[in-house]
């Protein structure tokens, strides 16, 4: 039986003790049903992570006595970036999820002129803490121990102001190039997705303008959340981290 893994957004370390947030504890309790006794791991994000036992703490709260480090072993070594236009409801819930499992390191989530989701003050909060919320689900299923960065939304002409580290993709049906024939990875990648519609023609024209390569996944038109899932795929696959 596999033994059942949580978040702790705390720094954690062999031999102390630590007491679950709020959020780990609902985990824990409500979804996992774990009871004192429990073994389970722990992860903070940091890097590598930790065995535990669960122990029932004062006024009902959950403590784990934190045992043995194990350190990193399913991270990618490709430094790699999704950069999302933001797609509806459980559109961007199955990207999110589908990024973290595939070993992404960051998400932006960007705006775009087919965005359909606008994103203001509160309701942005809101939506950034159930991204994060699904980012940290993630990683607790997928055996990841760090947590990929989420940034804030931005619009995509704000994106394309900043300097692209290392190597980045756009997605074009229409490119001459196809992402197969990218060759051998190295160093930060940056994919680019847009949300449903696509990205206009002078959206395309911007970031090429700003050094994404147009490339091309296939004859046919892919929905975003299917065309995220197989270019992190391909972008793995070609930097050797499917086949370790």
């Amino acid at each position: 039986m596999r033994i059942p893994r949580l978040y702790v957004d705390q720094p954690l370390a062999s031999g102390s003790e630590v007491t679950l947030d709020r959020r780990a504890m609902e985990h824990a309790a409500k979804v996992l049903r774990l009871r004192a006794g429990d073994d389970l791991c722990l992860f903070d994000g940091l890097g590598g992570e930790y065995a535990a036992e669960l122990a029932r703490g004062v006024g009902g709260a959950l403590v784990a006595q934190v045992g043995e480090h194990t350190p990193d072993r399913v991270e990618s070594t490709l430094s790699l970036c999704l950069v999302q236009g933001i797609s509806r409801g459980e559109r961007m819930d199955y990207t999110l999820q589908k990024a973290v499992e595939l070993g992404v390191q960051a998400v932006v989530p960007v705006v775009t002129e087919r965005t359909v989701l606008r994103l203001h003050g509160e309701r942005e909060q809101r939506r950034l803490a159930h991204w994060r919320g699904v980012i940290l689900a993630a990683c607790e299923q997928s055996g990841r121990t760090r947590v990929p960065t989420l940034m804030a939304p931005c619009t995509l002409a704000e994106h394309l102001t900043h300097a692209l580290p290392g190597t980045a993709f756009l997605l074009d049906p229409r490119a001459a190039r196809a992402l197969t024939q990218v060759g051998p990875l190295t160093g930060p990648v940056s994919v680019l997705i847009g949300p449903e519609g696509g990205l206009a023609p002078h959206e395309r024209e911007a970031a090429q303008a700003a050094g994404y390569r147009a490339v091309r996944m296939g004859p046919r038109v892919l929905r975003t959340e299917t065309a995220a899932l197989v270019a992190l795929t391909l972008l793995q696959a070609l930097a050797g981290d499917l086949g370790a």
